[in-house]
This record gives C-alpha cells, sequence and structure tokens, in this order.
C-alpha cells in the first residue's frame, strides 16, 4: 500500500528534484509545533514508514497527540535509520544470524532472507586490555596480544561482513564505538534512497545515547532486539514522557564536564526517569560544547532514561564542520532541519516545547566531584572525598559501605616493588585510567588533563611506580592532538601512555595488577581504590582487587595518581613535596578554562579529524592480512571454544507452543537492589575456579589463554557457566560474596552453574527473585541468553532497567513484578518455597497473573509484557524464534 502522506513529500532544493524529504510543517497541525524535538524524530520516521501494516496512520496519530497520549501506555513503532554494534554483543549478533541462516534453511526456506536491511555498524572496541602500561611500546604489545587472543573471532567478524550485506566494520584499534560514532559516523541527517531524514540510531551498548549530545536521536536495545532492527522490523516502544532539563547559567571556571554529568546523574537517579525521554533546553545548553553536552548524554543509562537528547543548533552544525564532515552536506543539513521545524536557538524560550515536567540545574551550582565507590549515582564533592571514603570504611556492607572494623581503619600493609619498598592502605590508589568514551572525546578534559600532568611535571611531582596508570582513547584524533599540542610527553612522564584504542579499564579491561600489589592487598584486606574517567564502577567490574572505585575527570584521575591515595583533601593537604621541599597543592597545577580553551582553538582541527578517518578501514594491517571465508552459510569449527552455534533454535518447527504454567519452579538465586547486568554475564576475567574455567580446561586451554568472558560471547557453553558468576554476587541465601546458591533438594552449596544443572536434569524449572532496578548496566543480551540457558523460566522482581526487561521478553523469559507496595518482605517469601505461575490462554499486555506456593500462599504479580507485540514474541518463545518463522513462511 501506498504510503498515505506521500501528500507532503517535496524536493528540499526545486533545482534537485530527486532529492525529496517529508514536509512536516506542511501537516498544518498545530499540535507540530508543540511536540517536543525528540518526539519529532519518531513522529517523522512514522510518517516516513507509515504502510497501513508495520506503521499505520492511527500510530501517526498517536505520536501526533503526543501531549495526551503519554500517558495512556499506548505502543508505537519506531524504524531507526541504523545500527550499531560493538564487538562484545556484535559477535553473538553475527553468530545469531549465522544459526538463524541455518535455522531457516532447515524449514524450507532461503537463507539469505537473514540479512540486515537496516544499515550496521560494528566497531572492534571491547577486546584489548591493559595487559602492558608505562612502556613506549605499550601500545603495540597490546594491540599485538589483542589479535593474538582474538584471531579467531576476528576471522569471524571478517566473514561476517563479508557475507552479509548492509554489515560494516570497524577493525580493532579505531576508536571507541560512541566516539567513531559522533567524530565520524553520524550524519545527523540522512541522504538515502532519495530522501533526507533525520538520522536516528539504536545500539547494541546501553551507551548508544552518547549520539543524542549530537541531535542524533539513539539509545541502547538489547543484541536480541537490535538483530530485528537490522532485519527489518521496527521497535515496538510505549510512547515515552519527556522530562524538560532546563540548564541556566554558567558553570564555574574549574568545574569541567564530568562534574556537569556527575551532578545530572544524581539528580535525575532521584526525579526517576527510567523509560522516559530526558530532553535538554534552556540558554545554559548554549554554554556547553557538542563534547560537553555528549558526556552528558553518554551517561544517560546512568540515570536511568531511555534518551538524553539534545536538539540540533548552530552549534552542533559548527562541530560537523569542525570535524571534518562535508561543508556542502552540512549545510544541506541545516536546510533540511530548518524546513521541518527541527534546529533549534537554545536562547530563544519561544521554542521551548511542552513537556511531561520539567526539571532544573543552574550550572553555577555545579562543584568538583567523583561518584562512588559503588555507583555512579553516588556523587561526592571532591573537598568531601576524603570524609566519605573514611565513613564509607566503616559503614554497614552496602552500597556506602564495607564495613571494616574501627580498628582495622588505618591498618598499613608493607610491600617490595621492582626493588623499592613502599606501603598500601585502605584507600590507597593502584588504578588510574584516563578511558571512555564519556571523556576521551572531549577536547576540554583531555587537553586539562596534559596542561596538568604538564605543570605536575615542571613542578617536580611523580606517580608511584606501582599504580597502574593508563591512557586509552576513543579514537585516533585525541592522540593527535595531544602530540600535536605538546602534552603528550608530560603524560608519558607520570605513567600515562597510550595503552590502546578501545573501552578497557571502563568495562573491566584492565589487566592484571603487579603480583606485589595483590598479595598486600590481600594480605591486609585492604579497600584498594581504582580512579577511573569512566561511566560505570559497579562491584567487581573494574578489577577484582579495586573494592572501592570512583568516576572522575581525565584531571582529576591525575591528580589521585599523583596523590597515591583517596584519602586527601585537596584544599587542605599538598598533593606531594618536590626535590626542593616545596608542599605542591592541586591548586597550584590546575588549568584554568582559558588556558584550556586556547589550546584547545588551535590544535583541535578539521585536518585532524579527515586525516585519521579517511583511512579508519584499511590502517589496521593485521586486520588487513586476516583471512576469512566467503560462504554464505558459516562453517561451524567443533574444536572452536570462542564461535559455536548456539542451542537456541534447536527443534524449531514453523508451528507455535502454547504457553504452559510454571509449575513447582525452584528459586535458583534471591537477590536485594541494584543487580546490574555485570553481576548476571560478567565480562571480565575468567577465574581459575570457575565452571567457565572447568570447560575450557577440559578443552586443552591454560589459564594464559582463557581471555574474558566478554570476548567468549560468541560460545554458548562459557557464557552459560559464566552466567551469575560475578565474584561480587550477593545471594541472600549464602552468607558471603560469591557466585554460589544452594541446591535446595539436596542442600549443598554448588556454583550456580552446577545448582541450575543439576535442576535441569531432575526437571525442574527454576525462577530468579530480585529488588529493585534488576539488569541495571550495560545492555547485555547474555545476561538473559545465559539465564535461559540455566533453565530460569521468569525473574520476580520489583523493577527492572528497561533494556534488561527487553532482553528477557527477547528470550521468551518471563518478567514479573510485584504489585505496588509489595515486595519479598512484605508477602513473608523466603525463597525456599516452590512456586507455580499460571499462565492464562489468553494474554493481555501488563496483565496480573496468579503464583502459588508449596507453603499454599497465593499472590499476584504484573506480568512486564508491556505491548502486544512482545506478546507475539512471547507466544513465539522469543523474537529470533519469531524472525526465522517469518523468514522461513
Amino acid at each position: 500500500m501506498s504510503n498515505p502522506f506521500v501528500r507532503i513529500v517535496e524536493p528540499l532544493d526545486p533545482k534537485e528534484p530527486l532529492k525529496k524529504f517529508f514536509n512536516l510543517s506542511k501537516l498544518e497541525d498545530v499540535r507540530y509545533a508543540r511536540l517536543p524535538f525528540s518526539i519529532r524524530v519518531l513522529l517523522e520516521a512514522a510518517i516516513r514508514n507509515c504502510d497501513e501494516f508495520l506503521v499505520k496512520k492511527g500510530d501517526v496519530e498517536n505520536i501526533l497527540n503526543w501531549k495526551v497520549m503519554q500517558h495512556k501506555n499506548v505502543e508505537v513503532p519506531f524504524k531507526p535509520a541504523r545500527v550499531i554494534l560493538q564487538d562484545f554483543t556484535g559477535v553473538p549478533a553475527v553468530v545469531d544470524f549465522a544459526a538463524m541462516r541455518d535455522a531457516v534453511k532447515k524449514l524450507g526456506g532461503d537463507p539469505e532472507k537473514i540479512n540486515p536491511i537496516c544499515p550496521a555498524d560494528l566497531v572492534i572496541d571491547h577486546s584489548i586490555q591493559v595487559d602492558f602500561n608505562r612502556q613506549p611500546d605499550s601500545l603495540q604489545k597490546n594491540q599485538d596480544l589483542e589479535f593474538e587472543r582474538n584471531k579467531e573471532r576476528f576471522e569471524f567478524l571478517k566473514w561476517g561482513s563479508r557475507a552479509f550485506k548492509n554489515l560494516r566494520i570497524i577493525p580493532p584499534g579505531s576508536g571507541i564505538i560512541h566516539q567513531v560514532n559522533l567524530e565520524y559516523l553520524a550524519r545527523v541527517v540522512m541522504d538515502q534512497d532519495g530522501y533526507y531524514y533525520p538520522d536516528s540510531v539504536v545500539g547494541t551498548d546501553s551507551h548508544t545515547t552518547m549520539i543524542d549530545g549530537l541531535g542524533v536521536l539513539g539509545w541502547g536495545v538489547g543484541g536480541i532486539e537490535a538483530e530485528a532492527v537490522m532485519l527489518g522490523q521496527p521497535i515496538s516502544m510505549v510512547l515515552p514522557e519527556v522530562v524538560g532539563y532546563k540548564l541556566v547559567g554558567n558553570p564555574q571556571p574549574l568545574v569541567t564536564s564530568t562534574d556537569i554529568v556527575l551532578t545530572i546523574t544524581k539528580h535525575l537517579r532521584q526525579v526517576g526517569v527510567v523509560g522516559k525521554f530526558v530532553e535538554f533546553f534552556g540558554p545554559g545548553v548554549a554554554q556547553l560544547s557538542i563534547a560537553d553536552r555528549a558526556t552528558i548524554a553518554n551517561m544517560c543509562p546512568e540515570y536511568g532514561a531511555t534518551a538524553a537528547y539534545f536538539p540540533v543548533d548552530d552549534i552542533s552544525i559548527g562541530y560537523l564542520i569542525q570535524t571534518g564532515r562535508d561543508k556542502e552536506k552540512v549545510m544541506c543539513t541545516k536546510k533540511y532541519l530548518e524546513a521541518v521545524g527541527m534546529l533549534r536557538d537554545f536562547k530563544n524560550s519561544s521554542q521551548d516545547p511542552d513537556f511531561t515536567q520539567v526539571v532544573e540545574l543552574d550550572l553555577q551550582t555545579v562543584v568538583p566531584c567523583c561518584s562512588g565507590p559503588k555507583r555512579p549515582q553516588d556523587k561526592v564533592a571532591v573537598s568531601d572525598m576524603k570524609k566519605d571514603f573514611e565513613t564509607c570504611l566503616g559503614a554497614k556492607q552496602g552500597f556506602k559501605g564495607f564495613q571494616i572494623a574501627p580498628d582495622r581503619h588505618n591498618s598499613v600493609v608493607k610491600f617490595n616493588f621492582e626493588g623499592c619498598d613502599f606501603e598500601l592502605a585502605h584507600g590507597s590508589v593502584v588504578i588510574a585510567a584516563i578511558t571512555s568514551c564519556t571523556n576521551t572525546s572531549n577536547p576540554s578534559v583531555m587537553l586539562g588533563a596534559g596542561l596538568l600532568a604538564k605543570k605536575a611535571v615542571e613542578a617536580g611531582l611523580t606517580v608511584k611506580p606501582y599504580i597502574k596508570t593508563s591512557l586509552s582513547p576513543g579514537s585516533g584524533v585525541v592522540t593527535y592532538y595531544l602530540r600535536e599540542s605538546g602534552v603528550m610527553r608530560y603524560l608519558s612522564q607520570l605513567g600515562f601512555d597510550v595503552v590502546g584504542y578501545g573501552c578497557m579499564t571502563c568495562i573491566g579491561n584492565s589487566g592484571p595488577l603487579p603480583e606485589s600489589v595483590v598479595e598486600a592487598i590481600t594480605q591486609g584486606d585492604l579497600v584498594a581504590v581504582g580512579v577511573l574517567s569512566g561511566n560505570r564502577n559497579f562491584e567487581g567490574r573494574v578489577h577484582p582487587n579495586t573494592r572501592a572505585n570512583y568516576l572522575a575527570s581525565p584531571p582529576l584521575v591525575i591528580a589521585y595518581a599523583i596523590a597515591g591515595t583517596i584519602r586527601i583533601d585537596f584544599e587542605k593537604e599538598p598533593l606531594g613535596i618536590n626535590a626542593s621541599g616545596k608542599k605542591i597543592f592541586l591548586k597550584d597545577i590546575w588549568p584554568t578554562r582559558n588556558e584550556i580553551q586556547a589550546v584547545e582553538r588551535q590544535f583541535v582541527i578539521p585536518g585532524m579529524f579527515k586525516e585519521v578517518y579517511q583511512k579508519i578501514e584499511t590502517v589496521n594491517k593485521s586486520w588487513n592480512a586476516l583471512d576469512a571465508p566467503s560462504d554464505k552459510l558459516y562453517t561451524w569449527n567443533p574444536k572452536s571454544t570462542y564461535i559455536k552455534s548456539p542451542p537456541f533454535f534447536d527443534g524449531l518447527t514453523l508451528a507455535l507452543q502454547t504457553p504452559k504454567t510454571i509449575e513447582d519452579a525452584y528459586v535458583l538465586l534471591s537477590f536485594g537492589d541494584s543487580v546490574t547486568t555485570d553481576h548476571i554475564s560478567p565480562a571480565g576475567n575468567i577465574a581459575r575456579n570457575s565452571p567457565a574455567a572447568r570447560y575450557l580446561t577440559s578443552r586443552g586451554l591454560t589459564p594464559r589463554e582463557f581471555n574474558s568472558y566478554g570476548s567468549r560471547r560468541g560460545n554458548d557453553a562459557v557464557m552459560a557457566r559464566g552466567t551469575f558468576a560475578n565474584i561480587r554476587l550477593v545471594n541472600k541465601f549464602i552468607d558471603k560474596q560469591g557466585p554460589q546458591t544452594i541446591h535446595f533438594p539436596s542442600g549443598e552449596i554448588l556454583d550456580v552453574f552446577d545448582a541450575a544443572e543439576r535442576y535441569k536434569q531432575a526437571g525442574h524449572p527454576l525462577i530468579v527473585l530480585a529488588g529493585k532496578e534488576y539488569g541495571a548496566g550495560s545492555s547485555r543480551d547474555w545476561a538473559a541468553k545465559g539465564p535461559f540457558l540455566l533453565g530460569v523460566k521468569a525473574v520476580l522482581a520489583e523493577s527492572y532497567e528497561r533494556i534488561h526487561r527487553s532482553n528477557l521478553v527477547g528470550m521468551g523469559v518471563i518478567p514479573l513484578q510485584y504489585l505496588p507496595g509489595e515486595d519479598a518482605g512484605t508477602l513473608g517469601l523466603t525463597g525456599r518455597e516452590r512456586y507455580t505461575i499460571i499462565i492464562p490462554e489468553k494474554l493481555k499486555p501488563q496483565m496480573n497473573v496468579q503464583i502459588k506456593l508449596d507453603t499454599g500462599k497465593t499472590f499476584q504479580a504484573v506480568m512486564r509484557f508491556d505491548t502486544d507485540v512482545e506478546l507475539t514474541y512471547f507466544h513465539n518463545g522469543g523474537i529470533l524464534n519469531y524472525m526465522i518463522r517469518k523468514m522461513a513462511s
């Protein structure tokens, strides 16, 4: 059927009649001008894709009537312009595509129908680790080791780029996905198939929201959902509320964008924005560079929103030119946005749209701060850091407590490192990493760190040699301007050599600490500290031996590295004493904003971006040398421990199976609040005594060859064993941290995987009990796939993070939610009961279902299938099964 809105199609330039656009201003509907700018993007996509099948005219009306419909839980479809993936989530996506081709063929269909329709870019940035640091050749050594460990994965991805159309691979060593997206991949306005339309993106990484800072609407989705989008399915979403976040005032001279985003993160966590869009407006936005806005948008998952949108303005247009985009295309972008009413002037309040609610921040009130020691929303002013950490030491075990006995607060452990004697204590910094696209995409904080390093070196300050320092930029452009501005050598002198272009410490690829440091930490049971310019600091994520981890701006990372401890009051205590006995305070070496801006204006220029990105797909010689097959069906190697055909589609038929009541399920694990996807499916190192390690050992591998869980996401046998394998897991059934649980029929305490296998062999279904914010953190599809493979049929929680709930739905695992005011405590649940969950024949979105216990108690919970489309996926046993049946028939 033809598009019913074809009447508003016209050329953008009469001289180019074949280049058209849907002119939304010709809708002649007064509601359009009152819509939030983020909702206008959803509206345009619905109008352009309206076919009265996947997208209906009624969907367009619902979006246009957003002011009324936002409160009515109405479902709307959204077809993003493109998809972006990183390799940890990209490898399992390509594995799924390869397996889906096999399944479609078995069902008699054409396997080549499994092919991306929506353009997709896969950036390899999650594999490199900080194995070497503080050496001039650290970068080359880490990259060589990355290829040695991951050659098999990389060959598989190269096969994928050849076997599937519309899939582009950005090779390792190019940068971090979101910074590459910001500086190179993002179009702002698409020019494709004869039409102009707003760029938009979904990604298999929760920090895809970073691109919202440039005015490209984007957010993270589960890998499973992204695969469906790549195959041409729209995202089915509840029309979101939009919180208007008004920025006013100017930041103080010493405040960085990192301080601003940590302040906003804490504020919006308190406001409560889960499942909502946040849209920034107000005169304060005009004071922020695109890099500043991108930093704020990057941490959107940490404050819980779906998207954190900054509409396009003239500063956005200027950024496109600064980063070397084609000037003619940039001018065309501006012309299109003006024509459809999507170019914003933040100083013009008459453009302010309607919002669900408005909250405000005066940038003048922001102070230098960090966040930690265990969550990104736990902001601490730098002036309070020493006192706050010392309070945390003795506080009850929790997000702000380590429960260290008072008589041990000042414990000191002496150790020897490279022939010299040192001491470690609670609060000693052992990792200091300038890492993560959150900050390395921002020249102001990176040059600020470089200038601080220069002043520190000139003042005679040093960093203790046992502290693991590193610099992992998000693109080659960063190294370029740090080198050209002359600050790179000072960073190197303090130990902050470039160690790789990838996520590294931010995702737990921090590599090993020196053995003598680990021994000292263990001997004293010390709360050692990692300081990083990242976006996540959950327990067990950064490094197993850093129990406290603080997010900080790059200059503060260096400052704490020099101090060697978090227990310092920078206003009263010196960073150090130089060779001539002079006390050097942080204020003595902190660069002014004017200093930073002067260097930025001189050295961050378009030519750098052009030079770096014009060769991004060909510059890596190791990647170019990789050989990969070109067959359309993948030939699985049974000896591989990296790539394995998953069992998700075994026995799949075209006929649907009727969902059945879950009878007499045991509880595998019982959790409290804020269980993250890192707890459920860790990405870091594989512990030598874990089920995954035992499996890899049985396949002939040595511990040196284990690599990380993240790198083995193409192998379900490893990932199932790695599910709930985080060493910091807190299971209410066990009185200590660790990846274990009780197997109730025998009463034995077992590793979680081993217990699940026992239940599975006996034919017992499983469920998981949890508190608030279950599945917070990364958009990790294995956090749903893993429990599915363990035999978990449902999760019963107080609330869910958006992406994880979607992933559970995608795998056919039922997300159940306690009724308002109820939880395990109020219902008297111990987790030792057996649970029967009644699944009625006729299901409706968000309906209540009855749960019966073997104790005789009954109660109700909400079945969190939020849309009819999600119910369709459930009836198919998951979204991928649905797509296979659709393609096969």
